[in-house]
């Protein structure tokens, strides 16, 4: 063999060489995918939540799955006991929290009917750990601000603020119920969520527009926000019109309003209303549209007395200091329950308000106007 032909196939050999080293690399990436692919699948088999993520625990179910229950479950008939169960990640889900004993029961339990409180929805909300807030107040703006001569004395502005403290309150209820509520998962779950956890927003909803600021109230969002004023009058005047000026007198104010509280039954008015040939000016009654009126969102709520209403900027209005969002306590050793089988379930949450800017919100009348 030549030297040209001995050179030719040492290439092609080489080649062929690189060529299978590609394949197996190949090879070897595609079954870690492979075998990547088959884990992900197995995981959101496995999932009870769509789209393969864990799904988020209710109050109830945070209480039913927890290891302190299941433990009391266990000793309640026997001799007393006490639970405490800090709560996070409040959702509004409906899944069950799962049966602690083996039993078949329906879990549909038929209960009031109940609203869903958005208030906390529009503030600032912030996390404290103290039980006592302080935080700075504007007290004072004497803007001075204005093209100056070269040379001149410059105008001065004047600013004043006051240190302002501010108490957390409590919010909390609670109810008596059978010991055998402790092996009865879906009951317990159910209790906790759609009533207990119901009526702290309910008190919380009802405080954060009404408090009146005497202890033990917050100081509320309608207790300090700002007269109605209209900058016009429209020739024509509708509900509708209304809220759109208090709208622009939070704006002339130098806020952005960001959302509109009222009575279920005004924006029923208000939905309901026709133009001249008879069609429903917020869309058709076979639709589902979004309560919106000039692009904010309507929270109708019975919190709020019928024909008020309130506009506001509410996020730079106030700020909601959480320092206990949830906490539910269980106790078999309250009173009498020991003698009577019963369990004592308690619900509270802690929180402050401080209202600190009251011309951001506007607080009207729609009277007689339709």
């Amino acid at each position: 063999m030549n030297a040209l032909t001995k050179d030719f196939t040492d290439a092609v050999e080489q080649q062929f060489s690189k060529l299978n080293s590609d394949v197996q690399s190949a090879l070897k990436k595609a079954g870690t995918v492979e075998g990547i692919l088959q884990e992900l699948e197995q995981k959101m088999a496995c999932s009870s939540y769509g789209g393969g993520a864990t799904a988020p625990e209710s109050w109830g179910q945070q209480v039913v799955d927890s290891d302190q229950v299941k433990s009391l479950a266990g000793i309640a008939t026997s001799q007393p006991g006490r639970v405490k169960i800090e709560l996070k990640e409040i959702t509004s889900i409906a899944s069950s929290g799962g049966s602690l004993d083996g039993g078949m029961r329906d879990s549909a339990i038929n209960s009031l009917p109940v609203r869903q409180p958005r208030i906390r929805d529009l503030l600032n909300v912030l996390n404290t750990t103290s039980g006592n807030v302080e935080y700075v107040d504007q007290t004072t703006r004497d803007n001075q601000a204005a093209p100056q001569v070269e040379g001149a004395l410059k105008e001065e502005s004047s600013y004043a603020w006051e240190l302002k403290n501010l108490p957390i309150r409590t919010i909390a209820h609670w109810t008596k119920a059978s010991v055998q509520i402790l092996a009865d998962a879906p009951q317990l779950q159910s209790v906790i969520d759609t009533e207990l956890r119901y009526g702290l927003a309910l008190a919380e909803e009802t405080q954060l527009l009404n408090g009146d600021g005497v202890s033990p109230n917050l100081d509320g969002l309608i207790t300090n926000a700002t007269a109605y004023v209209a900058d016009f009058t429209p020739t024509t005047e509708t509900m509708i019109d209304k809220v759109g000026l208090g709208m622009l007198q939070v704006t002339l104010a130098d806020y952005v309003p960001n959302g509109v509280v009222m009575h279920p039954s005004d924006w029923m008015r208000i939905r309901l209303l026709k133009n001249t040939d008879g069609e429903y000016l917020l869309g058709d009654p076979q639709s589902n549209p979004n309560p919106l009126l000039f692009g904010l969102p309507v929270v109708a709520t019975t919190a709020i007395a019928k024909d008020a209403f309130l506009v506001g900027d509410f996020r730079r209005a106030a700020t909601l200091y959480d320092r206990e969002q949830a906490n539910v306590a269980l106790s078999t050793e309250d009173g009498d329950n020991f003698v009577k089988n019963m369990v004592t379930i308690r619900a509270e949450e802690r929180l402050g308000l401080a209202v600190k800017n009251a011309t951001a919100m506007s607080l009207g009348d729609f009277g007689n106007v339709t």
